[in-house]
């Protein structure tokens, strides 16, 4: 439910046409009504401070829906995926207003015919599948998204998991909360590897993975890059292009950053790990459908890889049955690479950047349906 009463559209035309009018009644002073659907990660104080550091409190008249995610988890709503909360809260949460800031919640064709003064609909994530950009569109309403916000947390996490794999840290942890204090770990053939001195292989070199070259450059690592995408003049500071077939045979590390297409679903599949040297280690902080699960856990089980650090997984959330939980060496979290403080203030900054430019008449930096913006 909202939070305060929704305010009155401003004075002037309701219409959903592709012009966009000034946002704001200048003779009248009245400022904007804007929603701020935000979550227990994304938080309506954090979009609230964003959006006044980006206009000042007196452009906009703001209210708040408090949606129930991460604490129960998205899923699909009507026509949409991902998405938190109901069509009947936004329906009532978003009368009168004009602007949305949103992470989680749920634009659909429903709620966009019972809204019909909202003109910008700002998703705070990197692709905005909680929206029905074809009704969006047909409504004459733009819908941004915040691409890149999540990109250092989600490097930094790839080698926290790169790190805790090879150093078997988790075992290290779990010996100690037992009680013991276990010299076995010296035993060669149980000690860790390192980073500085291996060849690490990165599986797609975008926001991510251009991060994490930096960084295992700067630990020592050869970097080996397969993406056909990627410019070699581009590429970071010690990382070399290469196909993927000799990365795979090159590389003691293998970190998956590929974005997940038709192109690259299944990329790392039994051949593919059966390619990596023995005793290497995998690290996939990307997308779940880019590897072959069932294979993976037979790698583990055999000894063929070393280790693997895995933050998304084919089905999630996995399964407590699932042979991945208790396969060796496999360091496992719940798809939280994302997941930092100054990531949801950048999510909240990059979404209130979209309504500031919006309130100055400015076009979108990232607008999913730019055909609404071309109609003009």
């Amino acid at each position: 439910m909202p939070t305060a009463p929704p305010a009155g559209p401003p004075d002037g035309p309701k219409g959903k046409g592709p012009t966009v009018s000034h946002p704001r009644d200048e003779a009248a002073g009245r400022p904007v009504p804007v929603l701020l659907a935000g979550d227990d990660f994304v938080l309506n104080s954090l979009l609230l401070e964003a959006l006044h550091a980006q206009s000042g409190p007196s452009s906009w008249d703001a209210r708040t829906l408090e949606l129930p995610w991460p604490h129960v988890p998205f899923g699909p709503v009507a026509e949409v995926d991902e998405a938190s909360g109901s069509e009947e809260a936004m329906i009532e949460a978003l009368a009168g207003a004009r602007v949305c800031l949103t992470q989680m919640a749920p634009l659909t064709a429903r709620v966009l015919a019972a809204c019909p003064e909202l003109e910008l609909f700002a998703v705070s994530r990197g692709g905005p599948v909680n929206a029905d950009l074809a009704a969006a569109t047909a409504h004459g309403v733009r819908v941004t998204f915040a691409p890149g916000r999540n990109a250092e947390s989600t490097a930094e996490h790839t080698l926290a998991l790169m790190l805790a794999a090879m150093r078997r840290v988790p075992h290290a942890q779990d010996s100690m909360r037992a009680g013991r204090w276990d010299s076995g770990f010296y035993a060669y053939d149980a000690t860790g590897l390192e980073i500085a001195g291996s060849v690490v292989g990165l599986v797609g070199c975008g926001a991510v993975g251009a991060r994490v070259a930096r960084a295992l450059h700067a630990l020592g690592a050869e970097v080996l890059v397969a993406d056909p995408y990627t410019d070699p003049a581009a590429l970071p500071p010690g990382a070399r292009l290469v196909s993927l077939p000799e990365l795979l045979a090159s590389s003691s590390v293998v970190s998956l950053h590929a974005r997940l297409t038709e192109e690259t679903a299944g990329l790392i599949d039994a051949a593919a790990l059966a390619a990596m040297p023995r005793g290497s280690v995998l690290v996939n902080c990307a997308r779940g459908g880019l590897l072959d699960y069932e294979a993976l856990t037979a790698a583990l089980a055999d000894g063929h890889l070393f280790a693997a650090g895995l933050d998304v997984f084919d089905e999630e959330p996995l399964a407590a049955d699932h042979p991945l939980r208790s396969a060796p060496n496999a360091v496992l979290s719940p798809h939280l690479a994302g997941a930092s403080r100054a990531t949801a203030r950048r999510a909240a900054t990059m979404v209130a950047a979209e309504a500031g430019r919006w309130l100055r008449g400015d076009a979108p930096l990232h607008c999913a349906n730019p055909e609404v913006l071309e109609a003009r």
